[in-house]
Formats: C-alpha cells, sequence, structure tokens
C-alpha cells in the first residue's frame, strides 16, 4: 500500500464538455493503444523480474480495474449492497473491496451485499475487511483528523470541547498544503498551550468509525502519533475541560477513540 505524500485538496467543478471528451479520449486511449502496451507490459514484467513481476505487474492491473468498478458501478452497488445510512461507493481512490470492508465494519449491508462478502471471505479470508484502504483520499464521508497519544501512568490525556459531552483524544483537522507534523503541532498548541518536540513524533496507527454527532455512514479516520512537548498543560481555544483518562473510561469518549483505547489496552500501554 503507498502512502500518498501530497495533501488531499478537493476537486474543482469540470466543465461537463470536457468531462465527456476526456472520457471519449480516454476509451480512445484504452481501445487502441491498452493491447499493445498490456502485451509489452507482461513480456518486459516476466523476463525482467520472473513470475514475481508478473504477479506484481497483473496485481496493479486488478486493483486499477476495482477502482474503475467502483466508480461506474457505484450507482447500482449503492442500491444493491448497501442499506440506507451505509458507507457509499463512488471514490475513484478506492477499490469495490475496500468499501465493501468499511460497510462490513459498520454493520450496513444488505443481505446480497453479505453474500457477496461471504463469498469473498470463502476464497480469501477476511478479504474486505484486509482491503480497507486508510490512505485514500478523503471524500464527503470521510472526515481526516490527526490524533496526539500522549500516556502517563497508564492514563491517556483526553480533552472536552465546549457544548460536548464526549471526551476527545486531542487533535484536528489539517489546514490547505499542511503536513501531519505541521497540523497536529498547530492543533496541540492551540487546544493545550504545549509545543510538539516534532523529532519524537512516532505514528502508532490509523483508526476509523462512525463519526459522532454526523448522519450514519459518514466517518471519521484518526490517523495517531505520540510525541513528547514542552511547556505547560493549560485548556485553550475551544477546549473546556483535560482530563486523564483509563480504560474504564471508555464509555465516555467517541467511537473512533473506542477503537484507539482497545487498540492501547491490547499493546500494554492504557490501563
Amino acid at each position: 500500500m503507498i502512502l500518498k505524500k501530497q495533501v488531499y485538496q478537493p476537486d474543482k467543478k469540470a466543465n461537463p464538455i470536457i468531462g465527456i471528451l476526456l472520457f471519449l479520449i480516454s476509451i480512445v486511449l484504452l481501445v487502441v493503444t491498452g493491447p499493445f502496451g498490456f502485451i509489452y507490459g507482461i513480456f518486459h514484467a516476466f523476463f525482467t523480474k520472473g513470475f514475481q513481476g508478473l504477479g506484481d505487474y497483473l496485481l496493479k492491473i486488478a486493483i486499477s480495474i476495482d477502482q474503475l468498478g467502483n466508480v461506474m458501478m457505484q450507482h447500482l452497488l449503492n442500491i444493491l449492497w448497501i442499506k440506507k445510512g451505509g458507507y457509499r461507493f463512488g471514490n475513484r481512490d478506492e477499490t469495490i473491496s475496500s468499501a465493501l470492508g468499511r460497510n462490513n465494519q459498520l454493520g450496513t449491508l444488505t443481505d446480497f451485499g453479505k453474500a457477496i462478502d461471504k463469498f469473498l471471505d470463502f476464497i480469501d479470508p477476511n478479504h474486505s475487511l484486509n482491503s480497507i484502504d486508510y490512505y485514500i483520499e478523503p471524500s464527503d464521508q470521510i472526515i481526516d483528523k490527526l490524533a496526539w497519544i500522549y500516556i502517563v501512568g497508564g492514563k491517556i490525556l483526553s480533552t472536552r470541547s465546549k457544548g460536548k459531552t464526549k471526551y476527545y483524544i486531542p487533535g484536528g483537522k489539517r489546514e490547505a498544503s499542511e503536513t501531519d507534523a505541521q497540523a497536529l503541532s498547530r492543533e496541540i498548541k492551540e487546544e493545550l498551550s504545549v509545543d510538539l518536540e516534532l523529532p519524537t513524533l512516532n505514528f502508532l496507527g490509523i483508526f476509523e468509525a462512525q463519526a459522532d454527532g454526523h448522519k450514519p455512514g459518514i466517518l471519521v479516520r484518526m490517523t495517531c502519533y505520540s510525541a513528547n512537548y514542552r511547556g505547560t498543560l493549560l485548556p485553550d481555544s475551544e477546549i473546556e475541560e483535560m482530563v486523564w483518562l483509563n480504560y474504564s473510561d471508555i464509555d465516555k469518549v467517541a467511537a473512533v477513540d473506542v477503537l484507539i483505547f482497545d487498540f492501547l489496552k491490547a499493546s500494554g500501554t492504557l490501563r
């Protein structure tokens, strides 16, 4: 899986005529040059890297076809495979299997969708769940956020915003052109008045769940890092309360934080 370095920006509105013309051009290129490129690619992959190279080449094509199918068949799949409020198919950066896995997690597959999922599991155990791509571009269904994991004595630093009842692991969203480190450092400075020591930043994992306070099918994707800090922790900005929670407080946090709590508990860092 390739971690995309660029920061996601929403697509600009395109002229429908341009869209139609580019589609027709792409079809011509695929039909005319596609077979020649495919045949050359097979021989090149095999004679340079053997069966391993051939397998890798064909896998890349399979993933691209899967992504094309996710866009081309999105409206049909959204009717047949998922319930109302499910995670919709159609993200051009995502495969059908990945979207199927997200609905598997949410419990929003129809009977038809469950049958497809079971069939794929028969061929490849946990196929859809293992296919979930956490590095796809965000969309109107995925809220992309960052979180700072700071644990002392088996308890995790958490915050509560004004007007909220749930506690959240501190962090927030990126602004345009920000890296993970820049965005997380800025958010923590704004929320808790401290500076993260960026050389100590350590990636911990990516977690997804239903977004708190949003309609069903809207997910929040939390990319988590640990890091040391300089300064004195003081709630600022919209933060009303700063607390230290342990695993027994799991009922007080949002759905995505529940997954993070489970992960930290299993790793032995959260008590």
